[in-house]
This record gives C-alpha cells, structure tokens and sequence, in this order.
C-alpha cells in the first residue's frame, strides 16, 4: 500500500527492479559495448551491440506484454462494472469506450462513475481529462 492516498498528481508508478536496476544495467552495457566498438572494432565487438540491442528490446517487450495483459484485465473488469452501474440507456454504447477510457475511468468511484463515463463519450475525453476530472478517487495500487 501507498504512504499518502492515491490521486491524480501520485498515481503514476515505478517498478523499482525494472525502472531502477535492469534498465540502466542494460542501457550501460548498451552504451559500453559501443564505445568497445569504436575503441576495438571487430566482428566480436560488433556482435555484442546487437545481442545487447536484442536483449534491451526483449527486456521492453516483456515489460510491455505484461503491460497489455494487465490492461486486458483492466478493460474486462471496467465493462464488467460498467454494466452494473450505467444507467440502462448508456449500456449499449460501453463498446464505444476507448481502451484508455476504460484504463482511467477505473480511477473513478462508482458513484460518479455513470456521469463521468457519459461524459467522457459525449465530449471524447482523453484519459488525461477523465482523470483530472475525477472527484473521489478510487485508488490501484496493483498496477505496476
């Protein structure tokens, strides 16, 4: 859990191992193998920058695997809730919602959830807006 509640201005998260260790490790490695390049250049030397360019964007594609999963839930989920607590005449149009409307919408409490998705269609707001717009804000501290 969080030190202070979560709102729009802290609501962004860091994954420490991630953002703080295995990405400057790999972008070091990056940057040295280069200049070990241009220092001794070779076959060998070379080889080493694309194995660490290959590393570097497989370390991005599984964070970024990870990301869309978690943001398939997400959407589930929100349609879900959608469904429950949309007025029946606003129901149809839940498919018209954009993934990232649904991402920030989660943010909102279920009682200002049905005025603010409207809202959020009628005037196609970005999740930005919608989450600035959020009164009570209905924290995720799972997210990562």
């Amino acid at each position: 859990m969080a030190a202070s509640p979560q709102s729009f201005s802290n609501h962004t998260r860091f994954d420490p191992p991630f953002h703080f260790f295995i990405l400057p490790v790999f972008a070091i490695t990056l940057i040295a193998s280069v200049v070990h390049l241009f220092r001794r250049p070779g076959l060998h030397s070379a080889w080493f920058v694309v194995v660490m360019l290959a590393a570097l964007a497989a370390i991005f594609k599984i964070r970024l695997n990870a990301l869309k999963v978690q943001d398939r839930v997400i959407r589930l989920e929100e349609r879900l809730r959608f469904a429950s607590l949309l007025d029946p005449a606003l129901r149809p149009r839940i498919p018209e919602f954009a993934e990232s409307q649904l991402i920030a919408l989660r943010f909102a409490s279920d009682a200002e959830l049905p005025a603010l998705a409207a809202r959020a269609l009628n005037e196609k707001l970005s999740a930005a807006d919608i989450k600035k717009a959020i009164q009570q804000w209905r924290p995720d501290y799972w997210r990562v």
